[in-house]
């Protein structure tokens, strides 16, 4: 017999303005969907913790919240810098849950650029309570060296 998921009965319209990421690469298309407000003053991501983004305890996996929360950290500094940017640092502090059903949304920015590296922080929150913070340090990549 199976099991009825528990996301299946759910809405999953995302906030006003958010709209599904796309050529953002298999790993967020297998794993998502993740969503973006493409018009924020900072960038602003989101996504609905599913039954397959859980653990064994029922709370959005803190894989999932790394690599949300990385991704967007990196989106942040690649818009600063104008390049493609990657992860050399990340840091993170998990505060609190996210659970099926929740929207974890979050917010990034740059916080300082220099010629080839860029310091980003974030936050990924549900509704008033933060659930990440992470900063990180990304090196700006020229595209061509990257498809190497």
């Amino acid at each position: 017999m199976v099991e009825a998921s528990a996301s299946a009965a759910l809405d999953l319209t995302p906030p006003e303005g958010f709209v599904v990421m796309e050529r953002r690469g298999l790993f967020p298309l297998h794993n998502g969907p993740f969503y973006h407000r493409p018009d924020a003053e900072h960038v602003a991501h989101g996504f609905f913790v599913l039954d397959r983004h859980c653990n064994g305890l029922g709370l959005a996996h803190g894989g999932l919240l790394a690599s949300f929360i990385d991704a967007m950290l990196g989106h942040a500094a690649s818009g600063a810098a104008k390049s493609a940017a990657v992860t050399i640092h990340l840091s993170l502090d998990y505060l609190s849950m996210a659970r099926v059903g929740e929207w974890v949304q979050g917010e990034a920015r740059a916080t300082r650029t220099t010629k080839d590296i860029v310091f980003v922080e974030a936050r990924a929150f549900v509704g008033e309570r933060d659930v990440v913070r992470a900063s990180g340090v990304f090196k700006t990549m020229d595209r061509h060296r990257l498809q190497r």
